[in-house]
């Protein structure tokens, strides 16, 4: 799919390493200074809430400014930072205080490097390898972010609690390097960049105007409240009603993965297979029915099948939903269009989890999986016509060969 694709993948799977040595090693840091669960949770939070706050803004600009230059700037001030970190960990001026600023700092620095990568695969590859083109860069996610990462994350902690943040900074520095190497067609933007609230209505009318897109963003909202219910409590769930422990719990997420990456294998003999709407069809009902086989089995093996299974749709409904999204939307308009539906992602699951905890508390550790198949259910029911929407999400659009 050419030189510059190349170079987008070298570049993600090099940056995703130092993301899933993050995932280990801040909450090791964080865990290292205080034993106080509220901290302990605000730092996980702040890592989400940058989205939130700043998603919208994030879109704006990456459809404003030189998409390329954009994720370079993000990415070496992010190198930046962990490099800083790294110096007060030596120096032994560590604090709480300082590791929540810093999880903040780079949570905001990932939503303006992420929103910005992922308008650049529809300019340098043709709308029908974009499907393909998203699983590529979903397999590097998987085995360096999820995989890989944490291990030698945590590894690199033991050995000294400097060295994962410092490595991190390296593959983030370097993924921004790589970046540099891509040669993007231009694309036509405004004469004079407007305000930024008329921008942003402008990306929300064209995603609630598109019935594909606006069907995905409305799917994943939905879906992802439920989603972010259950797994709210899983650790719980693991330990209290499938007797596992911190290995076994381990397991639950590596059989994600794992699914994962036979999803995203297959993925080009999938959608030559199958039509977009089945494939979601297909994958929100194995999503529904997972909530179900958690909230009946007390057995750890048939709950890793499960998960197994789970990771191999979720996957394969992020490359898949990613793809649409990226063949419907102008290009002038994918910055703003794709931080729509990162907020859906992100905004779902914060308001999930805080339904979770409180369904716990007051029904036990399996209601929040019952909550979440009968509300899966009765939204499958409520949006399989309009999932056939998306058959047509791969209608022309404007914008120059790749």
């Amino acid at each position: 799919m050419g030189i510059s694709f190349r170079w987008l993948i070298g570049s993600s799977w090099v940056s995703n390493l130092g993301d899933g040595i993050g995932l280990a090693a801040g909450p090791l840091l964080i865990a290292s200074q205080t034993r106080d669960p509220l901290l302990v949770a605000l730092g996980a939070l702040l890592g989400r809430l940058p989205w939130v706050l700043f998603g919208l803004y994030a879109g704006v600009l990456a459809d404003r400014l030189e998409r390329r230059l954009m994720v370079v700037v993000v990415d070496l001030m992010r190198a930046a930072v962990l490099a800083v970190l790294t110096v007060v960990i030596v120096s032994d001026h560590v604090t709480i205080a300082v590791v929540l600023v810093t999880m903040l700092l780079l949570g905001t620095a990932e939503v303006f490097a992420d929103t910005a990568t992922g308008t650049l695969l529809p300019m340098v590859v043709d709308k029908q390898d974009l499907g393909i083109g998203n699983a590529r860069l979903m397999a590097g996610d998987l085995t360096a972010n999820v995989l890989i990462g944490p291990a030698v994350g945590a590894a690199l902690f033991a050995a000294g609690m400097a060295w994962p943040f410092l490595t991190q900074s390296v593959c983030v520095a370097l993924g921004a390097v790589l970046i540099t190497r891509m040669r993007l067609p231009p694309f036509v933007r405004a004469a004079e960049p407007s305000h930024v609230g008329r921008d942003i209505l402008e990306g929300l009318h064209w995603t609630w105007a598109n019935a594909a897109v606006r069907t995905l963003t409305l799917t994943i909202v939905a879906f992802n409240v439920t989603y972010g219910a259950a797994w709210s409590v899983l650790v719980l769930y693991a330990t209290e009603r499938l007797g596992l422990g911190p290995i076994g719990f381990g397991l639950l997420s590596t059989f994600v993965a794992a699914g994962g990456i036979f999803g995203t294998a297959g993925y080009d003999w999938l959608e030559r297979h199958a039509s977009l709407a089945n494939i979601m069809r297909v994958g929100l009902m194995i999503e529904t029915f997972t909530h179900l086989g958690l909230a009946l089995t007390t057995t750890g093996w048939v709950a890793m099948a499960i998960m197994f299974v789970f990771g191999a749709h979720a996957f394969v409904w992020g490359t898949t939903s990613r793809a649409v999204r990226m063949r419907a939307a102008p290009l002038e308009l994918q910055g703003r269009v794709g931080s729509l539906y990162s907020i859906g992602v992100f905004g779902g699951i914060l308001a999930g989890q805080l339904v979770g905890g409180v369904i716990a508390q007051l029904w036990g550790v399996t209601a929040p999986f019952w909550f979440a198949f009968v509300g899966s259910a009765l939204l499958l029911v409520l949006i399989w016509g309009e999932l056939g929407h998306i058959a047509h999400a791969g209608e022309p659009n404007e914008w120059p060969a790749a």
